[in-house]
């Protein structure tokens, strides 16, 4: 179908008359006379909107419009938007397809690797191969002093107690001693396996991130020997210092220095006393069983009376050489050697090994103890202690020793000063010896010999 248009435009309106076959329709309206350039621009204006012909004649014009031309114009443009939906649509799909891939591969490769990085036919590498040092034993056992004359040798660190290693042991003790909640586990797919790398790996970055790196690092937190068979599996190459001390002068130093254990009754000096030989007896069972070449007794006594002959054992024990700066840790505090303010053992462990706290126990303990002792404490003949002595023989001290001593009884007002600087209630301290007082001096005495 054609379309003619004829009319003609002014500056402010047009007229124009549009024939179709025999109709015509006529729009009129004042108009002037039309210049070249306005017949120009109303030209292109046309031919851009329409599939036509223009001619001018004066003032007057003619356009001739295919409508044909036209409706195929639109259909282009509906095809045109249409394509370029589509193609928009397209590739938003495909984008949102290849992110999802890409997550799919990401992911895939991450439980690939995790899967290859997780070995669960062996123990972590630096868990399996790290000679580790674990020291432990009842608390108040001389485990903080120990820790201390390692610390002061340049390949060794222990640093303080984690106090947490010990919790994840006794959980996992409980879950083993449940069979119920055992075999739980198992039916949830975490056996055994995949326990004891999640252990032995929390240990190590426990052991490792608590301090500074060293050579040898070791940890002591004491109740960790009563896991000492389970630490030798996950930790083939560690080494194991078993601290033994007389258990009346344990649970004395416990009861005194209100030290809070689970278990442990403050106020019943017979009921810890019993805590204690069931606590010694299944580390002393613990260390036998590792063998003497994992597992090293070391008395508390022998160590304060000849530390230089009992710390050559210790090191050899470790394969460390000699050094003899582990004979004189108290110039190491707060240098090489950090101390927890929490740790109660830290007013004592500043001071350079002494003779003091060797026999304090004697006269405290409640008759009735003493007279039971043999069948309150069995584990203290087992021990090689001597349960009817008191006070006991525990030895003659070195020369070296009794001048240390003798020197801290000195400055003992310099000592408790620097043990308030660094313990948190420096109120609970003992304060130093009144005149007139010669209980150290009478310890001191006896155990020259």
């Amino acid at each position: 179908m054609i379309l003619i248009v004829e009319g003609f435009v002014t500056k402010t309106t047009r007229s124009v008359t549009v024939k179709l076959e025999s109709n015509q329709v006529q729009n009129h309206s004042n108009h002037s006379s039309l210049n070249h350039s306005s017949r120009h621009s109303l030209f292109f204006k046309l031919e851009d909107e329409y599939d036509g012909s223009m001619a001018f004649m004066g003032n007057s014009f003619t356009f001739a419009i295919d409508r044909r031309g036209n409706m195929l114009q639109r259909q282009r443009r509906r095809l045109f938007l249409f394509c370029s939906l589509t193609i928009f649509v397209i590739f938003c799909l495909l984008w949102l397809n290849s992110f999802n891939c890409f997550n799919y591969f990401e992911r895939t490769i991450i439980s690939n690797n995790i899967k290859s990085s997780v070995d669960y036919n062996k123990i972590d590498e630096l868990a399996y191969f790290n000679p580790f040092i674990f020291i432990g034993g009842i608390p108040r056992s001389g485990t903080t002093l120990m820790r201390a004359m390692l610390d002061a040798h340049p390949d060794v660190r222990c640093g303080e107690e984690t106090r947490i290693i010990p919790r994840v042991l006794a959980l996992r003790a409980q879950w083993k001693k449940s069979e119920k909640e055992w075999r739980r586990l198992q039916e949830a797919g975490v056996n055994e396996k995949v326990i004891n790398s999640a252990i032995s790996s929390f240990i190590v970055n426990v052991i490792i991130g608590h301090g500074d790196p060293a050579p040898r690092l070791c940890n002591k937190d004491p109740f960790t020997l009563k896991s000492t068979v389970y630490l030798s599996e996950l930790f083939p190459k560690a080494k194991f210092i078993f601290m033994i001390r007389d258990g009346r002068a344990t649970v004395h130093s416990i009861i005194s220095r209100k030290i809070t254990i689970t278990g442990f009754d403050l106020n019943d000096f017979k009921q810890c006393l019993q805590k204690w030989n069931a606590g010694i007896e299944v580390m002393n069972e613990q260390c036998k069983q590792v063998g003497e070449e994992k597992c090293l007794k070391v008395y508390y006594e022998q160590l304060v009376l000849h530390p230089e002959q009992e710390m050559r054992k210790i090191l050899d024990f470790l394969n460390l050489p000699w050094n003899m700066s582990v004979l004189h840790h108290e110039m190491f505090i707060g240098n090489k050697i950090s101390l927890s303010k929490t740790e109660r053992s830290t007013d004592q462990v500043i001071k350079p090994v002494n003779l003091d706290a060797l026999s304090k126990w004697v006269g405290k303990i409640p008759e009735d103890v003493v007279n039971q002792m043999d069948e309150i404490a069995p584990m203290l003949k087992v021990l090689g202690y001597d349960p009817n002595a008191n006070p006991p023989n525990y030895g003659k001290a070195d020369d070296f020793v009794r001048i240390k001593t003798e020197q801290i009884h000195k400055d003992e007002q310099k000592w408790y000063d620097k043990a308030r600087e660094l313990v948190i209630d420096p109120e609970k301290l003992q304060k130093p010896q009144q005149e007139g007082d010669t209980s150290n001096q009478n310890n001191l005495t006896a155990l020259a010999g």
